[in-house]
């Protein structure tokens, strides 16, 4: 049997005119942040625990939203004709990221504390067994917030000759509503700690010119919640 020639499906963008492709990644941006509404159907993000039946989380459609997440923003890689230059999607300077980042991460770990000595009065720290899959999650939704927020929409946002500050502000809130933190039940300084990541993060990422330095104030930032609350 003959073997049958395999499409290059991404070589076909290459006679794609920029402006489509711009706007098939808006399409690509609006299906990333209708899948960060969507967490808390995966048992992702701010999800990953258990519900109110008491069932734990589903590790199949935790490991299905990441895919998909991180799936979209290869696809987003691919089809923008500039991603790191104009949606931010690259470490920025690599100096910066990493000092900035680093900072960024421990004002988060005191907020961190802070949250759990206002909730419980005292630093509560999680099972060992938790550790790898809760890490996990923190880090994958670290990546895929500030890729979809810092990275993609803020470019776009940017990219529209809007002032800097009111994009920032604008992409923290669209990333606030996005978490649903702010849903009866759900405590109000979490609300408010999502507002201030989205707010932070996207200052680094103007300041850097990437989302390095606000994936890893993120990262450290959400793994210190989950190891204090």
């Amino acid at each position: 049997m003959p073997d049958l020639p395999i499409p290059d499906v991404l070589g076909l963008l290459d006679d794609v005119p920029d402006p489509l492709r711009v706007l098939m990644t808006l399409g690509l941006l609006l299906l990333l942040v209708i899948l960060r509404f969507d967490a808390e159907r995966f048992n992702a993000a701010e999800y990953d625990d258990i519900d109110r039946w008491g069932r734990p989380p589903s590790l199949l459609r935790r490991l299905a939203w990441y895919t998909l997440g991180i799936g979209g923003i290869l696809l987003v890689l691919q089809v923008h004709p500039n991603p790191a230059g104009e949606l931010y999607l690259g470490l920025g300077d690599r100096l910066g990221a990493v000092i900035l980042g680093l900072a960024y991460g421990a004002i988060g770990a005191a907020i961190a504390v802070g949250i759990a000595l206002y909730r419980y009065h005292y630093v509560r720290f999680p099972a060992t067994r938790l550790y790898p899959a809760k890490i996990t999650n923190a880090i994958a939704t670290a990546f895929l917030d500030e890729a979809i927020f810092r990275g993609i929409l803020f470019g776009f946002l940017l990219g529209t000759g809007m002032d800097a500050n009111a994009a920032n502000l604008i992409q923290a809130i669209v990333y606030a509503l996005a978490t649903r933190l702010g849903a009866p039940g759900r405590p109000w300084y979490m609300l408010v700690t999502s507002l201030l990541i989205g707010l932070a993060g996207g200052w680094l990422t103007a300041t850097t010119g990437g989302i390095g330095a606000a994936f890893l104030g993120h990262s450290i930032t959400r793994i210190a919640i989950f190891l204090t609350t």
